[in-house]
């Protein structure tokens, strides 16, 4: 002991458990890395690589070949199409999350009061199973403008035609060279003045024999009669003999009145008396005033039918596909939401009714501020989501207004692909839609965070 304090030796530090910890967490980090490899190497290679691929990609032309450094950005805001996919994209932004979020929350509320919750809700999550490539072939077909083939409009076409008559014949026009002619708003009225006392008879043209209604008569009959005094009468016929032959502007035997026809007596401008022509398309006016008298067949018989919306039109492609959207997304809004309802504190909606709360004062000062967690990562959930919608934009809208309903995701896939052949510019929009995510994605992040701690 003399001799090692001499020389002045150190003694060897001692080995603690705290050595061997450190070493097992070592060891523990090395392995969970290994076991996470295939994962983070799979992440880069699907996420990390294209991104940063994308980003120098949108520096360079159309070829890929010269460097342009920020041109494809400034051409990005000069383009009318890309600026008409951020006016729609905004929209989207703003009114599909607030929309969903808004039908998930009353849905919700309303499912917990409901018997069968369960069923109801499977109900509505059911299309979530339902891929957008079908969701969108199922609402295209539904949407279409012909009523026999889009149930919307069937649907729309059946409740108007139960409140409102058809015209009679949208395809019938008068007789060139006959006694009618054609007003601007559509109707045809006579071109030399009659009075109490005449017979007129009205050729019309253009209706197909099989278009005539079942109970249409033939017309030469009537024809056939004089005005009575004081009456003026006569016959609104289709002026065409089946298989050939026949007089114009004069009724044949083989002729079809054409009933059901609106005629109107004017005078001065004005309706003095309108009747609707028989089954033999004959009509009568009694009661007249003497005087001179103007014969007219209105506008409304001959309006084309009515055939439903234009959904798929420019002006409605937008709201009809963020229509297809909700019916997908409803179900997974009304969830989440509905799983937030069931952790708040029972005791607070009971302690409301006992001071004499009504349901909708629990629902607007007490339900939705304890939910506003909740609701708020469901809407930034549906921000992040809506952002990146393609397929229902791109197989909805049809090809003439594909243009009027495209959105950042779907106009990139076309200025790169789908005929601009322009992978820098395209490159370009796809950086700007991942600028416009990720700080609706660091929010959700950091909400989870702090609903964790």
């Amino acid at each position: 002991m003399t001799a090692t304090l001499a020389t002045g030796a150190a003694p060897a530090p001692p080995t603690g458990p705290s050595d061997s910890a450190r070493r097992a967490r070592s060891r523990g980090r090395i392995i969970a890395l290994l076991f996470a490899l295939p994962a983070l190497l799979l992440l880069g290679a699907l996420v990390v690589y294209p991104v940063l691929f994308s980003v120098g990609r949108s520096f360079f032309d159309a070829s890929g070949d010269t460097f342009v450094g920020a041109d494809n950005y400034t051409e990005m805001f000069r383009d009318p199409a890309t600026l008409k996919a951020v006016r729609n994209t905004a929209i989207w932004v703003v009114v599909a999350p607030t929309l969903l979020t808004g039908l998930g929350l009353v849905l919700a509320v309303l499912v917990e009061k409901v018997r069968w919750a369960t069923a109801f809700k499977l109900l509505l999550f059911m299309p979530m199973a339902v891929s957008f490539l079908a969701a969108g072939i199922i609402f295209r077909l539904a949407y279409d403008e012909d009523p026999d083939k889009g149930v919307l409009n069937a649907a729309l076409v059946s409740v108007h035609d139960a409140f409102s008559d058809s015209a009679a014949y949208p395809t019938a026009r008068a007789r060139p060279g006959g006694d009618l002619d054609a007003d601007k708003d559509g109707s045809y009225t006579t071109g030399a003045s009659v009075s109490p006392g005449d017979t007129v008879n009205l050729p019309l043209v253009g209706v197909a024999p099989k278009d005539l209604p079942s109970g249409a008569a033939p017309a030469f009959p009537a024809s056939g009669e004089d005005a009575a005094p004081g009456e003026l009468r006569g016959v609104v016929y289709l002026d065409f003999t089946p298989g050939g032959g026949g007089q114009q502007n004069s009724v044949d035997r083989q002729e079809s009145g054409l009933p059901q026809m609106k005629v109107e007596a004017v005078r001065d401008g004005r309706t003095a008396a309108s009747t609707t022509t028989a089954a033999d398309g004959s009509y009568r006016f009694t009661g007249l005033d003497a005087g001179s008298y103007t014969l007219r067949l209105p506008a409304a018989n001959f309006a084309e039918p009515y055939d439903g919306v234009s959904w798929l039109g420019p002006a409605l492609v937008t709201p009809a596909i963020i229509g297809a959207y909700l019916w997908i997304w409803t179900g997974f809004a009304m969830v989440l939401i509905g799983a937030g309802l069931a952790t708040l504190p029972r005791d607070a909606l009971e302690a409301a009714r006992i001071d004499g709360a009504n349901e909708w004062q629990i629902f607007r000062r007490i339900t939705v501020p304890l939910l506003a967690p909740v609701l708020t990562v469901v809407f930034v959930t549906l921000v992040i989501n809506v952002m990146k919608v393609f397929d229902l934009v791109y197989i909805i809208a049809p090809g003439p207004v594909q243009e009027d309903a495209t959105v950042l995701a779907t106009q990139m896939w076309l200025v790169s692909f789908g005929g601009g052949n322009n992978q820098g510019l395209g490159s370009a929009l796809g950086v700007l839609l991942l600028l416009l995510v990720v700080p609706a994605m660091v929010f959700n992040v950091r909400r989870f965070r702090r609903s964790q701690r």
